[in-house]
C-alpha cells in the first residue's frame, strides 16, 4: 500500500445496497491506515440507504494494478509505462476490440439467460467485473478462487481478475469438497467465485466452518437458493451485481478522482493464475502460471492452429485446464467465434454449429471414433460390408502414402541407402496408385456422410493424453485432420504439437516455437541421442514459475539450466534425407509415465500405456488398467463394455437372442479371446484379469477431472481383489 498525504472533505453516499454490501465499498474506497480486512463479521440488518460524512486530513492512495495495453490510457505511475504491446493476458481484449469489434466472439446457449456477445461486449464486460472486483474490495496480488465450470462467465470472471491484477487459484465443480477446500486453503485464497447455487451448497458447511471468505460472487442462479444465504455473515453478489458495480465506477471515474490511485503496470512474469495439478498421484500442486507463460502460447499457436477470423471452435472442456484455457485465449486472439458445448450435446452440436475446429481430449475422438463404428456395425449387411471394406482399403492407402511421402517413424539411426529408398518409394507409390481409386469413391459415398455428422472441417485438435494409433489412423483414413499435441499444466500447456503440413501418425509432432526437448537417461541424467528411449526434459519461456510454496517439488521439478522434466519416456525421430521417414526427423514420440513403469520381479520393465492402447482396440473393452508391479506376471483391471459383450455373446450363441446377462466366466473368456487377438504383436502379455462392474469416472474419484484414468486409486480400491489374482 502507497500513502500520499492530501487534504480532502469527502462525502460518500450508498443507496439500494444492503450495509454488506454498502460496507466493502466503503472501506475500499476510502482507506485508514489502520484498517486491515480480514474475516470480520458484517452486520446483517437492511439498509435501505446507507450515508458516511468523513472529514479527514489524510487519505490512504489505493494501489491498482492494470493491464498495460487494455488500461493503457491510465497514468501509470512508480516508472511504469503504458504499453502498445502486449505484456498481460487481458491485453488481448482491446486488440481484439479494435480489430473484430461487432463480430460473434462468443455463443453460450446452454445457460440462463443463453449468451451471445461480441467483441467489443466482451472486452467492456471484462473492464466492468474487473472493476467490480476493486468496488467490493479485492486487493492486487491477493488470491482469489474461481471454482466453476466452462461458459462465457468463467471466462469474464477470469479475465476480469486477471486484469485487475488478482491471481485466480481455479478448479472446476467435478471435484470434491474436500480437494476445493484443501485447494482454497492452500492457496490462501480471500474470497470466492463460485459456479451456481447447487455447487456451493454442496461445498457451504466445509467452507463457512474451515475457510476465510471475504465475499462470495455467484456466477450463475439466484442467490435466495443459496444454502445459509439469510445469515450474510459472508457477503454475496451476482455475476450482474458486480459488473453493475463495475460500469458505475467506470462511469463516475472522472480525472478527478483517478489523482486517487497510483497506477501500476502488470508485468509479463507477475503470476496470473495458480492451476492445481489434477492429482493423478498424491495431492495436487499449485502451478504458479505467469501472464508471460500464457502469452507465449497466445503468440505461438498460430502454427499449430492457423485459424483464421470467423472460424468456428466447440468448447466443451474444463476451461480451468491448462489445455483448454490455452487454446480459448489463443483462438479469441485470431477473432474466431467460439460456442460453448457440453458432453450430452456434443454430438448435436457437431451437426448443427459445424465447427472448423474441435479443441479436445483423446476420450473424445475415441468416443466418436466408437460412435462412427457403432452406427457401421448396425447396418444392414451389405452397407456394413462396404464401408468396412472402404475403411480396409483407405487404412491400407495411408500406410502406403506415408511412406512415399517420407512420414512414417523410425528409431533406427543409420541412414537407409539412397537405392533402397527408391525402390521402396516405387514400390509405395504405386500400390497406393491402385488403391487411391477406391479410395476415392469411399470418401464420396461413405466419409462425405460422416463428415457431415461431425462437421471438424479443418481440424480436430487432440492433448492431454495419448491418443491411440487405431484412432489416430482411422480419422486419417476418412480425412479428418487429427492433430496430436503434447504438454503438462506445468508448461502452460503445449510444447509440442502435430501441425497440417507434418502430420506424422503415432506422434506428438515438433516442439512448437522457442521450445527445446532432449532425452536423457532416468539413471545417469546423461543425454541419449535421437532414436534412443528415455526421460523427455523440456525447456522454453511457457514453463511454470514453480509450484506454490513449495519451493524443493520446484527444484525438484526444474533444474538450474531451466530444464523441466516432464516425468514422460519418449524419443526423437533420427532425421534422414532418405527413405520412409526423411521428413520425420525431429518429431517426438511420448511412450508412458515414468512413474507408470511396472517392475516385475524378472526386473523387466513393462510400460503399461503401450498395452492398454492394444487392449483398448477390442469393441469389448470399456476401460483397462494394467498391473503387476513386483509379480512375475501381468495382470488387468477390465472395465467390460455391456452392450458389446451381450451383442458378441448373442453372434456366436453363447447365449441365446432372449437372454440379457452373461455370466462371468463367459465374459472372461471372451475378453481373453479379444486381448489374444489385439495383443498378439506386444511383447508382454497379460496373464489374469480382474473384471467389474463399475466404471471408472470422475464421480467415483477413479479419474481425474481431465478424464485421465488414476491408476494408483484403481489399484488400491482393488487391492485385495488383485493381489489374490497372483495367488
Amino acid at each position: 500500500m502507497m500513502s500520499i498525504p492530501i487534504t480532502f472533505n469527502h462525502v460518500c453516499t450508498f443507496s439500494h445496497y444492503s450495509s454488506d454490501h454498502a460496507l466493502p465499498m466503503f472501506l475500499t474506497r476510502i482507506k485508514v491506515s489502520s484498517t486491515k480486512w480480514g474475516c470480520g463479521r458484517v452486520s446483517s440488518s437492511k439498509l435501505s440507504h446507507f450515508r458516511v460524512s468523513c472529514h479527514s486530513k489524510t487519505e490512504t492512495v489505493q494501489r491498482r494494478r492494470c493491464s498495460p495495453f487494455l488500461e493503457s490510457s491510465l497514468p501509470f505511475g512508480n516508472g511504469s509505462v503504458a504499453s502498445d504491446e502486449w505484456k498481460a493476458v487481458p491485453d488481448i481484449w482491446r486488440s481484439s476490440a479494435e480489430k473484430y469489434g461487432d463480430k460473434i466472439a462468443l455463443v453460450d446457449p446452454y445457460h440462463d439467460p443463453p449468451t451471445t456477445m461480441t467483441y467489443k461486449e466482451l472486452e467492456q464486460m471484462i473492464l466492468d467485473f474487473a472493476e467490480g472486483l476493486r468496488v467490493i474490495g479485492v486487493r492486487p496480488d491477493e488470491n482469489l478462487a474461481l471454482f466453476a465450470d466452462n461458459s462465457c462467465r468463467w471466462l469474464v470472471a477470469d479475465q476480469g481478475m486477471m486484469a485487475s491484477g488478482v491471481v485466480n487459484v481455479v478448479r472446476g465443480s467435478r471435484s470434491s469438497a474436500e480437494e476445493l477446500l484443501q485447494i482454497y486453503n492452500h492457496s490462501e485464497s480471500v474470497a470466492l467465485a463460485v459456479d451456481n447455487p447447487d455447487m456451493f451448497n454442496q461445498i457451504a458447511k466445509a467452507f463457512y466452518s474451515k475457510t476465510c471468505m471475504r465475499f462470495i460472487i455467484l456466477l450463475w442462479g439466484e442467490k435466495s437458493d443459496l444454502v445459509g444465504e439469510q445469515n450474510m455473515e459472508v457477503p454475496v453478489f451476482s455475476f450482474t451485481e458486480v459488473i453493475d458495480l463495475g460500469r458505475e465506477s467506470r462511469m463516475a471515474l472522472s480525472d478527478a478522482h483517478k489523482q486517487h490511485y497510483v497506477y501500476e503496470a502488470i508485468k509479463s512474469d507477475d503470476v496470473a493464475t495458480l492451476v492445481y495439478t489434477s492429482g493423478t498421484t498424491g495431492n495436487p500442486k499449485g502451478v504458479m502460471l505467469t501472464h508471460g507463460n500464457l502469452l507465449h502460447q497466445i503468440k505461438n499457436l498460430w502454427d499449430i492452429v492457423p485459424a483464421e477470423v470467423g472460424d468456428r471452435f466447440l468448447s466443451m472442456l474444463p476451461p480451468w485446464h491448462a489445455y483448454e484455457r490455452a487454446c480459448e485465449y489463443f483462438i479469441f486472439s485470431r477473432g474466431t467465434e467460439q460456442v460453448y458445448t457440453t458432453v450430452r450435446n456434443l454430438k448435436d452440436d457437431l451437426g448443427r454449429y459445424q465447427p472448423h475446429y474441435l479443441i479436445s481430449v483423446p476420450l473424445v475422438f475415441e468416443t466418436l471414433y466408437s460412435g462412427i463404428q457403432k452406427q457401421i456395425s448396425t447396418s444392414s449387411f451389405v452397407r456394413k460390408l462396404v464401408a468396412q471394406t472402404f475403411i480396409t482399403v483407405s487404412l491400407a492407402y495411408m500406410e502406403y502414402k506415408r511412406i512415399y511421402e517420407g512420414k512414417c517413424l523410425t528409431k533406427n539411426k543409420q541412414q537407409p541407402s539412397y537405392v533402397n529408398s527408391m525402390l521402396e518409394w516405387l514400390w509405395a507409390r504405386a500400390i497406393a496408385a491402385i488403391l487411391l481409386p477406391v479410395h476415392l469413391l469411399a470418401k464420396k459415398l461413405v466419409y462425405s456422410k460422416i463428415h457431415s455428422a461431425i462437421g471438424i472441417s479443418k481440424a480436430g485438435i487432440s492433448g492431454g493424453g495419448s491418443l491411440p494409433w487405431q484412432v489416430d489412423k482411422f480419422f486419417e483414413a476418412i480425412g479428418v485432420n487429427v492433430q496430436n499435441g503434447y504438454g503438462l499444466t506445468e508448461t502452460s500447456p503445449v510444447t509440442a504439437a502435430r501441425s497440417l503440413r507434418c502430420n506424422v501418425i503415432g506422434s506428438i509432432g515438433h516442439p512448437v516455437d522457442h521450445t527445446e526437448f532432449k532425452v536423457v537417461d532416468s539413471e545417469t541424467d546423461e543425454v541419449l541421442p535421437p532414436g534412443s528411449k528415455g526421460i523427455l526434459k523440456v525447456r522454453g519461456p511457457q514453463v511454470m514459475k514453480g509450484y506454490y510454496k513449495n519451493p524443493s517439488a520446484t527444484n525438484l521439478a526444474i533444474d538450474g539450466d531451466g530444464w523441466l522434466n516432464t516425468g514422460d519416456i519418449g524419443w526423437i525421430v533420427p532425421h534422414h534425407s532418405t527413405g520412409r521417414s526423411r521428413k520425420s526427423g525431429g518429431v517426438i514420440v511420448v511412450d508412458g509415465r515414468a512413474k507408470d513403469t511396472i517392475v516385475l520381479s524378472t526386473g523387466e520393465n513393462v510400460e503399461p500405456a503401450e498395452l492398454e492402447e492394444a487392449a483398448m482396440r477390442s469393441s469389448l473393452i470399456q476401460q483397462i488398467v494394467v498391473v503387476g508391479q513386483d509379480k512375475r506376471r501381468l495382470g488387468a483391471v477390465i472395465v467390460p463394455n455391456k452392450e458389446e459383450v451381450l451383442k458378441v455373446a448373442r453372434e456366436l450363441s453363447i447365449i441365446d437372442s432372449n437372454s440379457s446377462e452373461v455370466s462371468e466366466e463367459k465374459v472372461t473368456s471372451l475378453i481373453y479371446k479379444e486381448l489374444n487377438t489385439w495383443m498378439s504383436e506386444s511383447s508382454f502379455q497379460i496373464g489374469p484379469i480382474l473384471l467389474v462392474k463399475d466404471p471408472f469416472t470422475i464421480d467415483n474419484g477413479l479419474m481425474t477431472p481431465t478424464m485421465k484414468i488414476r491408476r494408483d486409486k484403481v489399484v488400491t480400491q482393488y487391492r485385495d481383489q488383485i493381489d489374490n489374482l497372483f495367488k
